[in-house]
């Protein structure tokens, strides 16, 4: 004779079999991110007691750098619905010596990021008409700065650019948001000027 408890155990282990072997097709969903509203395109000029000046999106403001350290002229300009800025930091060249030294540090900078990049590509920039010379550096992957620049008119001036998100570093979530910048970026240095 079976033990009625035996039995009822014997009954819900039929079930987990038959439960078990009912065919579910089910597949991990993506990883999802909030839907980012990008705001219209308009520009303003920014203008202070600097030796530069250059458009720059009325959805984002310039704010001196509060970092220590910090020089004149050296401003961010902050995105604050993205959760990001660029830093601008400026240098008068007193020296051939100095510039040199100044190129090659927005290099080393650029290319710190090579142990997460996926790839560092190098673009030059050449707007005779306003003496704006530099290199555009892009960075892919999941790296800290996606974007970084110098603009100089190999005379007098210098000034570094970096992008820089308050996130964790994640290309796939910020890529709209980076795709948006860049255009922004592409018009400030379009716009630059250096002011003697």
């Amino acid at each position: 004779m079976i033990n009625k408890g035996f039995s009822v155990f014997l009954g819900v282990l039929a079930l987990l079999v038959i439960a078990a072997c009912h065919d579910n097709d089910y597949s991990p969903k993506p990883r999802g991110y909030f839907r980012i509203e990008l705001p219209k395109k308009s520009y303003q000029s920014y203008r202070a007691n600097c030796p530069y000046t250059f458009d720059f999106p009325v959805y984002a403001r310039v704010v001196a750098d509060s970092s220590r350290g910090a020089k004149p002229c050296w401003n961010d300009v902050v995105f604050p619905q993205f959760n990001g800025r660029i830093h601008l930091s400026y240098q008068p060249i007193i020296s051939k010596a100095e510039f040199n030294e100044l190129v090659e540090d927005a290099r080393t900078f650029a290319f710190k990021h090579t142990v997460k990049a996926t790839s560092i590509d190098e673009g030059r920039i050449s707007i005779p008409k306003n003496k704006v010379y530099g290199i555009y550096y892009t960075i892919e992957g999941n790296t800290a700065s996606s974007l970084q620049f110098f603009l100089t008119d190999s005379n007098k001036h210098y000034l570094r650019g970096a992008l820089y998100f308050n996130e964790e570093p994640r290309v796939d979530s910020i890529r709209p948001v980076l795709d948006f910048i860049k255009k922004d970026v592409d018009v400030m240095i379009h716009t630059f000027k250096w002011i003697d």
